[in-house]
């Protein structure tokens, strides 16, 4: 599971902090996978919109671009700024294929298939 919270910089060296201290007293440190926001990219991120987004992608392997526009009824700029917001915190990554004789195509690829994703903001 991958837990998304919102949260500074400084949240992000306490927990880090702590797991150091569980590391250097001998302790068995569970792994973590926790992506911190800022709050206001956080609640983007929960915009209808955007979460429909993500569970589009969810249990795919790639997905390309012009294909997301089709079938989620975007248009590009709304887009475009979905996936931006989703790359810039890893959830997703944007590459480039040839499409031999057509150009290029994007790709997008989910960086958490198949793993449930929770949400959680403190304010």
């Amino acid at each position: 599971m991958v837990e998304i919270k919102n949260g500074s910089i400084d949240d992000f060296f306490a927990s880090a902090k702590e797991s150091a201290k569980e590391i250097d007293e001998g302790l068995k440190v569970t792994p973590k996978y926790t992506i911190w926001m800022e709050t206001e990219d956080l609640f983007n991120i929960l915009k209808p919109t955007r979460t429909k987004v993500i569970e589009y992608l969810k249990n795919k392997e790639k997905v390309y671009y012009s294909i997301m526009l089709k079938e989620l009824g975007k248009s590009p700029s709304s887009l475009n700024k979905d996936l931006e917001l989703l790359s810039r915190y890893k959830l997703i990554d944007i590459s480039k294929d040839v499409n031999s004789g057509h150009g290029i195509k994007k790709v997008i690829r989910p960086l958490y298939q198949n793993q449930s994703l929770e949400f959680r903001a403190i304010v």
